[in-house]
């Protein structure tokens, strides 16, 4: 993973996770790796890894048995959320994007809206 010095790389491990568990790839209630293997998987110091668990158990992403592991959530409304502030977060960082260049909110849902078009008619047509 490349991090991004202006972020503390927790929060942008935590966001891998969170992406992770809306995208599906992992799954509600399944085992997350040992602070250990975590810390390996995204070459992190462990007591970051472990700041990360504990930051999603506070979130209510995850939780904690004790001598089993830690776990994805299983409420189904807490992904929903999760999702849903992404996408949210997406569209308010392309708004502002577009503002900054001076287009408005109604020309960049235009531009959504035949980028949308144009991506169906390659599908359609081919490449």
């Amino acid at each position: 993973m490349d991090y991004n010095p202006s972020i503390p790389i927790y929060l942008q491990v935590m966001m891998s996770i969170k992406r992770d568990i809306v995208t599906g790839r992992l799954a509600l209630g399944e085992k997350l790796p040992s602070v250990r293997d975590l810390a390996l998987q995204y070459t992190i110091n462990p007591n970051t890894a472990n700041r990360v668990y504990k930051e999603l158990e506070s979130e209510h992403v995850c939780f904690t048995r004790r001598g089993m592991g830690t776990f994805v959530t299983e409420d189904e409304g807490m992904a929903a959320q999760m999702k849903a502030a992404m996408a949210q977060e997406l569209v308010d960082e392309y708004l502002k994007g577009m503002q900054k260049l001076g287009i408005s909110a109604e020309e960049a849902v235009r531009l959504i809206e035949k980028g949308r078009e144009d991506a169906a008619d390659q599908t359609e047509n081919g490449p």
